[in-house]
């Protein structure tokens, strides 16, 4: 909880926040700012949007074929697994969209020239795109709305999502930012990748691990064995009720000094409290929730265990809370509607309803 920012809730920056998660989800414009705002003890609205325009964060697609935030500085190391496994040169990539490999420099190239004077919306650059005689036979791709096409030009880093125009994504050069770090090489990303994972999840299990970047980035199982085996010591074992997970060596010390915590949080649906676990994680999730927590529920976590959803109703906050935890404790849970009342700066009062 301390190391989410949630238990205390945290003084860092959006962009220090979105850096201590390694990615937050982007989809849903009020999830990614509560998830963002509730990890800070002093927020304002429109601060996302803000980061988002200055650069200090950027919005690409990453983790599952969806969008993310993620910082210039660190999502590079995202983006080098996202593209390792080359999904692009699948025959079944090349007979849809008529791109052989050969064709991508290209492709990518002209995306690149077509947004070197600034963002331009999906239209626009659809447009500019298939006026080359070479893709003009893209634009089926195009008029179906194929963000699909698009997702290798982000995992390559030749763009990413420009701010919103009268309410229209754009799209525009990753390397504009000054900020942006660049792709590191693909081991040194691996590395990288995981020890960020260790410091924000740990103690994790391997599988963890296989679920955050092979799942999640599709880094391949080989790969992510190899890297784990070579971090040697710096991983120590952890006994977390009878299984087995590991740290990073230098925050055991900050582990074991850490008191056990009975706070109560109130998070977005798909927070990364549950998606970097995972939702079939028995200590996060209860197993018998996890199709409910799977469906992107508001959550209720108590010692950062799921124990219920919550849900506005005008000037309501419902609590619905799960048989099987244990008993609400009503001022805990008052006292966290009335700081998300702050966050989203309405008047709120507390429900709660047992499942």
């Amino acid at each position: 909880m301390r190391r989410q920012l949630l238990d205390p809730v945290g003084t860092e920056s959006v962009a220090g926040v979105v850096r201590r998660l390694g990615a937050i989800p982007a989809q849903f414009d009020a999830a990614a700012e509560l998830a963002i705002r509730t990890r800070r003890a002093r927020s304002r609205p429109g601060e996302v949007v803000r980061a988002l325009a200055e650069g200090r964060i950027i919005k690409t697609f990453a983790f599952r074929g969806a969008t993310q935030f993620v910082t210039p500085e660190d999502g590079g190391a995202y983006l080098a697994l996202r593209a390792a496994g080359r999904q692009w040169e699948l025959p079944s990539w090349q007979s849809f969209y008529g791109l052989t490999p050969s064709d991508w420099p290209g492709f990518r190239e002209t995306v690149r020239e077509a947004l070197s004077d600034g963002p331009m919306t999906y239209d626009e650059l659809a447009a500019a795109v298939t006026a080359r005689p070479k893709f003009r036979h893209l634009g089926f791709a195009f008029a179906a709305g194929a963000v699909t096409l698009l997702k290798p030009l982000a995992w390559q880093a030749d763009m990413s999502f420009g701010p919103l125009r009268d309410g229209r994504a754009t799209f525009q050069r990753l390397d504009h930012n000054p900020r942006w770090a660049g792709i590191p090489d693909l081991d040194e990303a691996g590395m990288r990748a995981i020890e960020a994972y260790f410091r924000a999840y740990g103690p994790a299990t391997p599988g963890h691990v296989h679920y955050w970047l092979g799942e999640g980035l599709s880094a391949g199982r080989k790969r992510i064995q190899s890297w784990m085996a070579d971090f040697g010591d710096r991983l120590a074992p952890v006994d977390i009720d009878g299984d087995t997970a590991y740290v990073l060596r230098e925050d055991l010390d900050e582990l074991a000094a850490t008191p056990a915590t009975t706070a109560v949080r109130l998070l977005p649906g798909h927070d990364q409290w549950v998606l970097g676990p995972g939702t079939a994680d028995a200590h996060v999730v209860p197993p018998a929730r996890r199709a409910l927590v799977s469906r992107n529920a508001n959550l209720v976590i108590v010692g950062g265990v799921v124990s219920g959803t919550w849900s506005l109703a005008d000037d309501q906050v419902v609590t619905v809370w799960f048989a099987e935890a244990a008993p609400p404790v009503r001022e805990a849970l008052a006292d966290e509607v009335a700081r998300l009342a702050t966050i989203l700066d309405r008047p709120l009062q507390s429900t709660v309803q047992m499942a």
